[in-house]
């Protein structure tokens, strides 16, 4: 699956990805816009943008005017904020290519922004923030997050909080788009079925005449830890809802295919030994996983479960071991090659769609990564050796980067405490 990068005079990137089999075609513009640009006093102010994208153009002045387009041609679209880039995007039947472009480029570059759908919005994205706030397994990423960054953009909700959204002004809107949503901060995206040729002729045009400002950057994160870490949420659950962070590294480390193979080991899929465990052995809970994390200057192994209240100090006990054992370099060859093809046969099926095949080659290119073809990123998992897992786990799996988030009934967190050690 190959791709083709252009960047026009005004800095911005095109990535365009031919999938000639393909029925559909994506348009994704990304822009390194997110939480962590944000200052407390305005935090959310990403995700508010995002929003208000869609409440009209010049062109479409109203926001049905917008959706009601898209939704004529079947297309499937949305817009999505993370803590370093804002995305949009627009799918379709491949002969609908010129209309998602026409629709997607003129929310991006054409917003009005009208004050009175701003103020209406506010009370959408607080009812949002509620409504996480509401589901223990989502809330308790921002759990573990606000407990290992504390009170410093990378541990902020990234919808901000009701206080933030409530006085975000138009004008405030309008000021952090001038600064962030610049053409050298900003790819744009095209995988499925189009011609080449033609696509990056209508691109160029759509974009030529975009912002060329100098891009606002983000602070560095900062990360001071010494011992392990426990934040509870008191909540009255039915469950525990658990969730391990160990610090680990940023996006660009090469260690990066060994560490994911060791988080695949302990909790990717039902054959991993943190399922095994939990759920088949100890019949303890219903989901447990692990996944890794990168960002550009930072990252962690998150490991998430929902666990009987009176079992909780088991669980913790029982999957601490496992990470300890894994610790301890005991992995056969076969295990390790199970883990690995299960990765990267995890990695082909996610790529089916043009849309997340934009989503893959994007996020490595706004995100300033060698933007890898997925055979290329496939050969680096299968390249990992059982030595060099070891040197990850050795290195990560330590009291000083240890931390634990809890939502529910814990009445006993000293008891708890006591119980977190990697070390020993």
């Amino acid at each position: 699956m190959l791709f083709s990068k252009t960047i026009l005079p005004n800095g911005l990137r095109l990535i365009t990805v031919p999938m000639q089999d393909n029925p559909t075609v994506t348009v994704m513009v990304l822009v390194e816009a997110g939480s962590k640009y944000e200052t407390k006093e305005i935090s959310g102010i990403s995700h508010f943008l995002e929003h208000m994208c869609f409440k009209g153009t010049v062109k479409r002045p109203k926001a049905i005017d917008i959706v009601k387009e898209l939704d004529g041609i079947g297309a499937q679209y949305n817009a999505f904020t993370s803590q370093e880039m804002t995305g949009y995007y627009a799918k379709s039947d491949r002969r609908h290519f010129g209309k998602i472009l026409d629709v997607v480029s003129d929310i991006y570059l054409h917003s009005t922004f009208p004050g009175e759908e701003l103020e209406k919005e506010k009370g959408v994205i607080v009812e949002e923030i509620k409504m996480y706030q509401d589901l223990p397994p989502r809330h308790i990423h921002d759990i573990l997050l606000e407990l290992l960054y504390a009170d410093q953009p990378a541990g902020w909700d990234i919808a901000g909080t009701p206080d933030t959204v409530r006085t975000t002004t138009r004008e405030g809107i309008l000021k952090y788009r001038s600064e962030h949503y610049v053409a050298p901060a900003t790819a744009v995206i095209v995988a499925g079925n189009f011609e080449e040729a033609a696509a990056k002729k209508a691109l160029t045009e759509a974009f030529s005449y975009m912002p060329t400002g100098k891009k606002h950057r983000k602070l560095k994160v900062k990360e001071v830890q010494k011992k392990p870490g426990l934040a509870i949420k008191a909540k009255k659950t039915d469950q525990v809802h658990v969730a391990f962070g160990i610090r680990t590294q940023d996006i660009y480390d090469k260690r990066n295919p060994a560490l994911r193979v060791a988080t695949a080991l302990l909790g990717g899929g039902m054959s991993s030994r943190l399922f095994q465990k939990m759920r088949e052995g100890l019949g303890i809970c219903y989901y447990i996983g692990a996944s890794t994390e990168h960002f550009t200057d930072h990252g962690f192994l998150e490991i998430t479960a929902g666990v009987p209240a009176h079992r909780l100090s088991e669980a913790i006990i029982a999957i601490l071991e496992e990470v300890r054992v894994l610790k301890s370099n005991s992995i056969t060859l076969s295990e390790l090659e199970h883990a690995k093809e299960y990765l990267v046969g995890n990695l082909y099926l996610g790529l089916e769609s043009s849309d997340s095949v934009g989503d893959f080659y994007g996020a490595q290119e706004i995100l300033h990564r060698p933007v890898l073809t997925p055979k290329e990123a496939a050969d680096a998992v299968r390249a990992v050796t059982k030595e060099e897992v070891s040197i990850v786990c050795k290195k990560y799996f330590t009291d000083s980067r240890l931390n634990l988030a809890l939502i529910g009934p814990v009445e006993d967190e000293a008891a708890i405490a006591k119980l977190l050690t990697l070390d020993s």
